[in-house]
């Protein structure tokens, strides 16, 4: 069993930077492919980003914004958020899983809270 806990959401400007964290408690990710995923209000969870074996994925509307890393012991996830824009504005959730299609919610078995991030225009 894994557990996810996202941290690091928050209200910013157009243009701000913020990195989001995911870190697992009950064992490493080592195992796992790693997936962030995003919800707007009124619309349906989206991928954003994916860690698989060393190879990272993004949505189009973040490629060059976005980075995915892990840490070295393989506990904690990141989202590093660059030149963030209203659009942005979602609750992200980090998700784990064995593999399959990264941009398919399904794909993954675990799933954290969420955290809220707002980017304001």
């Amino acid at each position: 069993q894994v557990q996810l806990v996202e941290s690091g959401g928050g209200l910013v400007e157009a243009g701000a930077s913020l990195r989001l964290s995911c870190a697992a408690s009950g064992r490493t990710f080592s195992t796992y492919n790693m997936g962030w995923f995003r919800q707007a209000p009124g619309k349906e969870r989206e991928f954003v980003a994916a860690l698989f074996a060393s190879y990272t994925y993004y949505a189009d509307s973040v490629k060059g914004r976005f980075t995915i890393s892990r840490n070295n012991a393989a506990t904690t996830v990141y989202l590093q958020m660059n030149s963030l824009r209203p659009e942005d504005s979602a609750v992200y959730f980090c998700a784990a899983g064995s593999g399959g299609n990264v941009h398919s919610t399904n794909t993954y078995d675990y799933w954290g809270q969420g955290t809220q991030v707002t980017v304001s225009s």
